[in-house]
């Protein structure tokens, strides 16, 4: 090494470092956002997976719809405070009444019995001024032709993306965009989630899909397979447009969970101008379709699209307006809830969505401020919760000093251990002896399984035992006393307490298995449990369930396997225990007691029944209950239901999860709604608040690259000095 060269350049290095220090101010070096973005209206939130539809008819995941829903109106919507979930118009000038038919069309008092109708009538009038996005689909020339309905191939190969196109522009919502969407439930090249539940209600829609085949085989045999499918060329006849305002759907039979339904996306409206410009051959090779590209009439509107990277809506200047809800449920008031009552939504101009695949770094730049909320992960569980001496939630000392608030809430789900009641053991066969047998065999393992301690140990406490398949917040569901599962349960000193496991092994004995031992051939009662879940943390759940058969003497044997030979075991009823859970469509008592439906039954009708389970008493109850409205008529027909569904179990019941949301000081307005996403134009942004808390808790620390570089001039000094003794003495010489 040359003794010369390191010193020269040491001094000069030195020097810029401390320049750039005493330059470079207070910044935050961490910031993964623009410096243009500082101290927009800004929410910045996260996804972990890229959505795969954004079109309306097609979209059906959650994933999705934290997107769709923003976008999007369909004609209802669900008041953001009330609980429980009450429906209020979207772009609906009112929630509509049904009225009922007979076989011969003669109207029907709303009194009328399911029974006695034939058919049920919504006729939707759809608010006057409600105006769509801006978007290339609407744009006309000088002549009012529309500018891009008829692109050539060459044209379409130069546009990559929709900002391609240089003019937008828009027109008024029509009855005939609701029309347009309902006949696109049965387009032959898309493939909507709801088309066979609806072909079963909507009249004619079963064969208004034969048409549509037919018509796009026409085109194929033509060589146009690409070419646009104009759904107007064929009418639909449960559907009719009365007027620019007003449309009908007719249903067949009662069916009032329709309602529900029309508060999802699915029938939001889709114009024909915005099919007519992503149904042109060539456009899809783009990705210049609905499904990327979203149309709607709702606050927000998508205006970046790179799932692998970042997600961005921003207000949509056409939005008709709306306000702030002017009451809610008890205690919204004092929880600020209600403190812009009456102000025009939305409040937040942009949505920026980042992809975060791992959950520390989202957890970290949470910590840092740089994304508004964020839910909660088994590995940082201890560091954001604390419980109190009653057991309630809160945040911990070090959330607490951010001000960094804790939302919980009860999601409309239920998990659940089901018993396939095909199963010889677990379910009975056709004898009656053996059915009680296999009856008091699932009530013991009921009492067995010890689902508090299940919450406790790997929901970190967040979730509450099911006492039936249905969750708080859904008509139907009994608190205190009344609402407890008395086979499993007893009610003590004002608390549900689960039965000893004395009275498990009482009815293990009576089922044939006293000890765990089958009776006749001494043999061990082995039972199989499916399952798909793998890795460090299923192992120790699985091995939990294993102790818990294990009280009774029960042992059991656990089949993993992936998720599609699970779905097939399931769906042949070669499985005799396994683990399954719903989420509500619609807050309504159906959409859970139908999971134990005979009709639904998994291997016979390819419904929803995974544990073929079917009960005549049950059945007859259910359907005289599924149509009725809300009443207390309804609630004895669900009590005595559940009542039946407590003494046959035929499922563990499980367990409802609780969700558990952080959110920072500056992000207001935020109440959870377990059934409704359309939420964000509710919520507000302070992003001067934010903007400082950023500074105060990323600023530079400086002193450890100070201390350093002190540290390499104390080591440099000796070397300087003998540098300089020897450039005077060769001076001198």
């Amino acid at each position: 090494m040359n003794p010369h060269v390191t010193p020269r350049l040491f001094a000069p290095g030195l020097a810029v470092a401390l320049l750039v220090l005493a330059g470079c101010g207070v910044a935050n070096w961490n910031d993964p956002y623009p410096a243009s973005q500082s101290g927009q209206n800004i929410l910045y939130s996260s996804f972990s997976e890229r959505p795969k539809h954004l079109d309306p008819v097609q979209s059906y995941s959650s994933n999705e719809i934290v997107f769709t829903a923003q976008i999007y109106e369909p004609p209802l919507q669900y008041h953001y405070l009330k609980r429980p979930y009450t429906l209020i118009p979207g772009v609906a000038a009112a929630v509509p009444e049904p009225y009922f038919l007979d076989a011969n069309g003669y109207r029907l008092p709303a009194s009328a019995p399911a029974r006695a109708v034939a058919y049920t009538v919504y006729e939707i009038r759809i608010k006057h001024g409600v105006m769509y996005q801006p978007h290339p689909a609407f744009a006309r020339d000088a002549a009012g032709a529309y500018r891009y309905h008829a692109l050539t191939e060459s044209e379409i190969a130069s546009r990559n993306v929709l900002a391609d196109f240089s003019e937008t522009g828009t027109r008024e919502l029509k009855a005939q965009d609701f029309e347009y969407e309902i006949k696109r439930l049965a387009h032959p090249r898309l493939h909507s989630p709801i088309f066979g539940l609806m072909a079963d209600y909507i009249v004619g829609l079963k064969e208004y899909a034969d048409t549509l085949k037919q018509a796009n085989e026409a085109l194929i045999k033509r060589g146009e397979r690409d070419a646009w499918l104009d759904l107007r060329k064929y009418p639909l006849s449960g559907v009719e447009v009365v007027d620019d305002y007003t449309y009908r759907i007719r249903l067949k039979g009662s069916y009032p969970q329709f309602q529900y339904w029309l508060a999802m996306p699915f029938f939001a409206p889709v114009p024909v101008e915005v099919d007519r410009f992503y149904g042109q051959p060539g456009m899809a090779k783009k990705n210049l379709t609905l499904d990327w590209y979203p149309v709607g009439t709702g606050a927000y509107m998508l205006t970046e699209n790179d799932p692998n990277r970042q997600m961005v809506l921003e207000r949509n200047p056409n939005f008709h307006g709306e306000t702030y809800p002017t009451e809610g449920e008890a205690g919204d008031a004092e929880r600020g809830l209600l403190a812009d009552a009456g102000k025009a939504l939305p409040f937040i101009d942009k949505l920026v969505f980042t992809l975060e695949k791992e959950g520390i770094p989202r957890w970290n730049k949470f910590l840092q401020g740089y994304y508004d909320n964020s839910g909660i992960s088994s590995d940082t569980f201890d560091q954001a919760v604390r419980f109190g001496i009653e057991g309630e939630a809160g945040v911990s000392d070090s959330m607490r000093e951010k001000n960094i608030q804790l939302s919980t809430s009860v999601a409309v789900a239920t998990y659940y251990m089901g018993f396939n009641m095909l199963d010889p053991v677990v379910g009975g066969g056709a004898d009656p002896a053996s059915r009680e047998r296999a009856r008091k065999l699932r009530q013991a393992i009921s009492i067995a399984i010890d689902y508090e301690e299940f919450i406790s140990i790997f929901q970190n406490g967040r979730g509450i035992p099911a006492q039936s398949p249905i969750p708080p917040g859904i008509f139907g569901f009994r608190d205190g006393a009344a609402g407890i599962n008395p086979v499993v349960y007893d009610w003590v000193n004002g608390v549900p307490r689960r039965k000893p496991i004395e009275a498990a092994k009482k009815l293990l004995a009576e089922a044939g298995y006293p000890n765990g031992l089958d009776a006749k051939s001494g043999a061990p009662l082995v039972l199989y449990y499916d399952v798909t879940a793998r890795g460090a943390e299923a192992k120790s759940i699985l091995e939990w369930y294993q102790k818990q058969f294990e009280k009774i003497n029960i042992q059991l044997q656990v089949r993993p396997t992936d998720y599609n030979r699970f779905q097939d075991k399931i769906r042949k009823g070669n499985a005799q225990i396994f683990d399954w859970g719903w989420h509500a469509d619609y807050p309504d008592p159906e959409n859970f007691l139908f999971l134990l439906h005979g009709a639904q039954g998994k291997v016979k009708s390819a419904g929803e029944n995974a544990a073929n389970y079917a009960n005549p008493e049950f059945d007859r109850l259910f359907e005289e209950m599924k149509n009725m409205p809300n009443s207390a008529a309804r609630q004895q027909l669900i009590d005595r239901a559940i009542a039946i569904l407590r003494e046959d179990a035929p499922w563990l019941w499980g367990y409802h999860p609780k969700d558990y949301v952080l959110y920072h000081a500056w992000y207001r307005n935020l109440k959870p709604n377990k059934i409704a996403y359309n939420t964000v134009k509710y919520q507000r942004i302070d992003a001067a608040l934010r903007a400082e808390r950023r500074q105060a808790w990323n600023t530079p620390q400086w002193w450890p690259l100070l201390l350093m570089l002190t540290l390499l001039a104390a080591f440099a000094a000796p070397a300087v000095l003998t540098w300089r003794r020897h450039e005077r003495a060769t001076a001198a010489a």
